[in-house]
């Protein structure tokens, strides 16, 4: 198993442990340890993962940081574990203490699910405020799995990650500085745009008409981008059926259309952000092409009937029932997009 199912699989089991850990040294043995085991480091060898590291603090002595990982018998990474259902404030953090009186060049404060990774990119020697690399292990990215496994012990390198710590932290608050754009643009953002294509004076009159239609360009140019991905992806999975045909009867009073392949890369699209597009799935028949959850009969996401002359869309509501709705053209779904997904979401 490579490291990137590790951590998936990982994932998955952190939701399912949650109601059994009710204090924090559950939640280091539980969630914490296993998590450093699966970056590579003997948990059970003090001379790699170090428990209660004591780092002194001026005239306080005895002062101790959960873990410390070592390398060479002197500690790279300072660990501070909190409970998984307690919030992550730096600002509390005996990491800010610790980190000057060590040679860590690295911190990580968590509480299980969260993990936060420091370094001194402000000020040599003294913890930033921010963390320059931040994930949620039950909702981590494929990007995010590749940064973390720059900390694996087999391919740890300081200066490596050092190096690239600026980066990543400028790179991650550029994306949250981008997202919120996107989801409620300033007047700012909305004026830089608006100058650039209406002629006269930007005033907040003119703002107000153009901060919806900024928000609706970045949104469809998402949806553009996603829908292009999954028609690329499902071509590529044709050539390759194509070439390796199974070994089926064929149903020659079924065609599938391209308006009905289209129809379902738009589905797919509005679900993306909520389930993995992988459960989502295609089954024509003589009468409609119906799109599928898990490609079970029994959860049925919407259907499709059209025909040369008409674009019908099939709901379901809460208790299956199905309603039609006459669409002028494939970009309509869009318009049921709420709906399509509460129709997944009612599934469980």
């Amino acid at each position: 198993m490579d490291f990137k199912d590790e951590i998936r699989q990982f994932a998955k089991r952190v939701d399912r442990l949650l109601p059994q850990i009710k204090t924090e040294e559950a939640t280091k043995t539980s969630l914490i340890m296993p998590f450093l085991k699966i970056l590579g480091y003997d948990v059970f060898d003090p001379f790699e993962v170090h428990p209660e590291f004591v780092a002194d603090i001026g005239i306080k002595k005895g002062e101790k940081v959960d873990y410390a990982i070592l390398h060479d018998n002197k500690p790279v990474i300072l660990i501070e574990c909190k409970h998984y259902a307690d919030g992550l404030d730096p600002h509390n953090s005996q990491l800010f203490r610790y980190f000057h009186t060590t040679e860590a060049k690295f911190s990580l404060l968590t509480n299980g699910l969260e993990y936060r990774f420091y370094t001194d990119l402000v000020t040599p020697n003294k913890m930033d405020e921010k963390p320059f690399f931040e994930f949620k292990v039950t909702d981590i990215k494929d990007n995010e799995i590749v940064e973390l496994r720059k900390f694996h012990k087999s391919v740890f390198d300081l200066d490596s990650i050092a190096s690239a710590a600026s980066d990543l932290k400028y790179f991650n608050e550029l994306t949250i500085l981008a997202n919120a754009e996107m989801q409620n643009p300033t007047d700012e953002f909305v004026r830089y745009f608006t100058k650039q294509v209406y002629p006269s004076l930007v005033t907040a009159k003119i703002l107000e008409q153009f901060t919806p239609l900024v928000k609706r360009v970045f949104h469809q140019i998402v949806n553009d981008q996603i829908a292009e991905r999954l028609k690329s992806a499902l071509k590529k999975e044709t050539e390759i059926e194509l070439q390796n045909p199974p070994v089926v009867e064929p149903e020659p009073l079924i065609v599938t259309t391209q308006e009905e392949i289209d129809g379902y890369l738009i589905v797919k699209s509005i679900l993306r952000k909520d389930i993995e597009v992988g459960r989502v799935f295609m089954r024509d028949n003589q009468s409609y092409c119906g799109i599928l959850l898990d490609d079970n009969n029994r959860k049925p996401i919407c259907r499709f009937y059209f025909t040369p002359n008409r674009l019908r869309l099939g709901l379901f509501d809460k208790d299956k029932k199905e309603i039609k709705h006459d669409i002028s053209q494939l970009d309509d779904i869009y318009a049921h997009a709420e709906y399509i997904a509460e129709t997944v979401n009612n599934y469980g």
